[in-house]
């Protein structure tokens, strides 16, 4: 969205250290969080995404490995496609969780 008007109000200093604070840890500027707020949006923060994003990221490369072998003949690995559908339906939910609190800030 464009932002072409400004808008100028009055607010208590405390007030506006709790907005530049909230700001901060949505990793928002204050102007979208103060804009996603009076809108009605929520404003979801998650905390230590990055972290699971990147085990759920080396447990991807794992599963692909372990396939890559299985195909070859070199291991077998009893429901495998059970486990590569779940890893599937966990990244999915995790993407969708993501994106959630990357809109509804």
């Amino acid at each position: 969205m464009n932002k072409d008007t400004t808008f100028s109000i009055r607010i208590a200093s405390s007030d506006l250290d709790t907005i530049r604070k909230k700001a901060k840890q949505a990793r928002m500027s204050q102007s979208d969080y103060v804009t996603r707020c009076c809108l009605g949006r929520q404003v979801v923060v998650i905390e230590d995404l990055k972290e699971t994003a990147k085990q759920l990221r080396a447990i991807g490369g794992s599963l692909n490995r372990l396939t890559v072998l299985a195909n070859m003949g070199r291991v077998e690995i009893a429901n495998l496609d059970g486990l590569a559908r779940e890893l599937a339906r966990v990244s999915t939910a995790l993407r969708e969780i993501q994106e959630r609190g990357r809109w509804n800030r």
